[in-house]
């Protein structure tokens, strides 16, 4: 039995995925985020209901609307068309919602 030489079968297999990821960067299937694509859409602030005492807002809508897409709390700005995002916290965590 001869032993195959396996520096061949080593860079095709690398050929394959630089290939393969160069492809799909040429036809825009790869997105890296870079730290601008974070961009702050608005400031909110959670109003704390509490029984018995009133509180007050404003009549006037805001800007964005949101909507439950697949369990996530997703912001549509109005004012600029096809922005959009995820609402988290402080800490980058996604504000879940229960799906109607």
């Amino acid at each position: 039995m001869t032993a195959r030489n396996p520096i061949p079968l080593i860079l095709t297999a690398i050929g394959s995925i630089a290939g393969t990821v160069a492809v799909l960067g040429f036809y825009g299937y790869l997105h890296f985020a870079k730290p601008e694509d974070a961009l702050l859409l608005a400031e909110f602030t959670m109003l704390k209901t509490v029984p018995g005492e009133d509180y007050r807002v404003s009549l006037k809508p805001a800007d964005q609307v949101a909507q439950c897409i697949d369990g996530v709390l997703v912001l549509f700005d109005l004012q600029q068309k096809g922005l959009s995002g995820v609402l988290v916290d402080d800490s980058k965590r996604a504000v879940r919602c229960n799906p109607s």
